[in-house]
């Protein structure tokens, strides 16, 4: 059943309709998309072989009066990185390793962590049960230290075996939130209806059991700040631009954001567009949802959507708007670190264009957030700029 028309006129999508069809010819030219739905998961019985194979290892090395290790690839060196526009960031296939050794007083210690959790992995995989990153944690704080040393290991884990972290049988809390044109039937039947109202939905943690997806939508906006976003809800902005789906991240997306972006992209190739401040934390952002990151280059495929777009908010705006000067925030040493970080990065040779606005923002020294617009009307985001932007094609 289709969604009830809310929205503006059908002529009104003409140039996204037109980009649709350009992206979608793109991808015949290339034939290397993955099939709808995604990248095949591992079996459990293969995740729980690999995991044998590794503690047969660990035999086999005190048999022989060695120290155990793990070899693990090096995720922290753009050295064992690779671009490939089509995927994004991903690691080569013969990329550096580093040794986690059992007799290493600096390694020590995250030998046996990383042996923990693997048993811990092991028995959920066997049981066909499922533990959430912080279940994990929770298990034994005192020793683990912090969230961020599971969270390491699970990555470090996953990339050892080659295997999704859902193939773990570790589900990660969902932060995101979604409202728009779409419905799905969640992994334990639940039917979940995203249309847009006050209240949007949470990203569910099971991204990839969720089923029976329809939309009509006509493109998908990824908002970086959940302000924004609670804004363009309060302004009805998805009405008012039905058929529509709006995502966000809450900042940096954590993985099933991520994952639900790159399935709505599968399952229906609409073209998918970044609201962010225009400054290089929102560009680093982006950057993550369209190319992904090195430290999780090893799930590349899983991931990355490189026909996203970014539709604002751009540099060049700032000028072309009068955005008045005391409405801008000079950019701090750090800020201009990471600009001339992403600058250096691979990606940024195909995109001419993000080149062009990220010299803008350098050569300015100047960032704005997406709130400088209000400056002109409060509601002049949904009411003008980002109909505008959609309807004339003010994206790149």
């Amino acid at each position: 059943m289709a969604f009830a028309p809310m929205g503006p006129e059908a002529s009104f999508f003409e140039v996204l309709d037109r980009h649709r069809e350009s992206l979608l010819a793109a991808l015949r030219r290339g034939g290397r998309e993955p099939p709808s739905g995604g990248s095949r998961l591992a079996s459990s019985s293969e995740v729980l072989a690999s995991i044998e194979n590794i503690i047969q290892d660990i035999i086999t090395s005190l048999a022989r009066n060695e120290a155990p290790a793990f070899t693990i690839d090096n995720r922290s060196s753009w050295e064992n990185i690779k671009f490939e526009d089509s995927v994004g960031l991903q690691m080569v296939s013969h990329c550096t390793t580093r040794k986690i050794k059992s007799d290493s007083p600096k390694s020590a210690q995250k030998f046996a962590l990383i042996l923990k959790i693997l048993s811990m992995i092991y028995k959920l995989v066997q049981s066909n049960t499922y533990a959430t990153k912080r279940d994990i944690y929770y298990t034994d704080s005192q020793l683990f230290g912090n969230q961020t040393v599971v969270d390491n290991i699970i990555n470090d884990i996953s990339c050892m075996l080659k295997v999704s972290r859902r193939s773990l049988h570790i589900l990660s809390t969902s932060k995101g939130l979604i409202a728009g044109n779409l419905r799905y039937i969640e992994e334990d039947g639940t039917k979940v209806n995203c249309t847009c109202g006050a209240t949007a939905v949470a990203v569910p943690s099971n991204i990839q059991g969720i089923r029976n997806l329809v939309t009509d939508a006509k493109f998908v906006l990824i908002v970086e700040k959940d302000a924004t976003f609670q804004r363009l809800l309060d302004d009805n902005f998805c009405n008012k631009l039905s058929p529509c789906i709006m995502i966000t991240g809450k900042g940096v997306p954590d993985l099933n954001t991520r994952l639900l972006v790159k399935k709505l992209w599968d399952t229906f190739h609409v073209p998918v567009f970044t609201l962010v401040d225009a400054d290089p934390h929102g560009i680093e952002i982006m950057c993550i949802y369209k190319y992904g990151s090195m430290s999780m280059s090893f799930e590349a495929h899983h991931l990355t959507v490189p026909a996203i777009r970014w539709l604002g908010l751009l540099p060049s705006d700032l000028k072309r708007l009068n955005v008045p000067k005391d409405s801008l925030i000079p950019l701090t040493k750090r800020d201009q670190m990471k600009l001339d970080s992403i600058l250096r990065r691979p990606y940024v040779t195909c995109q001419p264009f993000w080149r062009k606005e990220m010299e803008i923002m350098a050569d300015s020294k100047m960032k704005a957030e997406i709130q400088a617009l209000t400056f002109l009307s409060s509601d002049y985001l949904s009411r003008v700029y980002l109909p505008n932007k959609l309807k004339f094609g003010g994206w790149i």
